[in-house]
């Protein structure tokens, strides 16, 4: 919980920033544009969010980043500011420390790199700033998009976990379990 460690960094195109209070606006026009597609892999997207419940959100991911529970970022896209999408180490084991990777983007915004440059920033914040030895990524089987972001951020699937977990529709689902490990010398 002393941990200090900045609540922003910039990649190339990305700005990474800590989610904070009076966030909600611009996390719901980026949910409710990109729901149909959200609602397909995210069991929060199911029930249609309202503004206040993105700004509830916001406060909560603010509350848990001070207590280092959950450290959800913002994915700003540098050249105009749009919210791009979220990015956050979940699941975190400060003893080790391991952290899990979660994702998603605005639909506007798939296919043109941007969740892997956010990812392979958020991997290098987490090795260097946050002394991580290990990270996984987490993806249902079916979600080629969000395993092919893991793959190219250099992450090596590590596991299959069949009927770990239910799709969005209910159905008894299979997890990939992508592992990347700090270089040790």
């Amino acid at each position: 919980m002393l941990l200090d460690f900045p609540d922003h960094f910039e990649t190339d195109r990305l700005l990474l920033r800590a989610v904070r209070p009076n966030d909600g606006r611009a996390i719901y026009e980026a949910v409710a544009a990109s729901l149909e597609h959200l609602r397909a892999w995210m069991p929060w997207a199911l029930p249609n969010p309202t503004p206040d419940d993105s700004e509830l959100y916001a406060r909560q991911a603010a509350a848990r980043w001070l207590r280092r529970e959950e450290l959800n970022f913002m994915v700003i896209r540098r050249s105009d500011g749009l919210l791009a999408g979220q990015c956050g180490l979940h699941h975190i084991y400060w003893d080790v420390p391991c952290f899990e990777m979660g994702y998603w983007l605005r639909t506007s915004c798939e296919g043109q790199g941007y969740m892997t440059e956010a990812v392979c920033g958020l991997t290098a914040f987490a090795f260097e700033t946050l002394g991580a030895a290990r990270i996984e990524i987490r993806v249902e089987t079916l979600n080629t998009r969000s395993r092919l972001v893991a793959e190219r951020a250099g992450y090596m699937r590590e596991g299959h976990l069949r009927h770990n977990r239910r799709s969005t529709d209910g159905a008894l689902a299979d997890t990939f379990v992508y592992a990347k490990l700090r270089d040790v010398e």
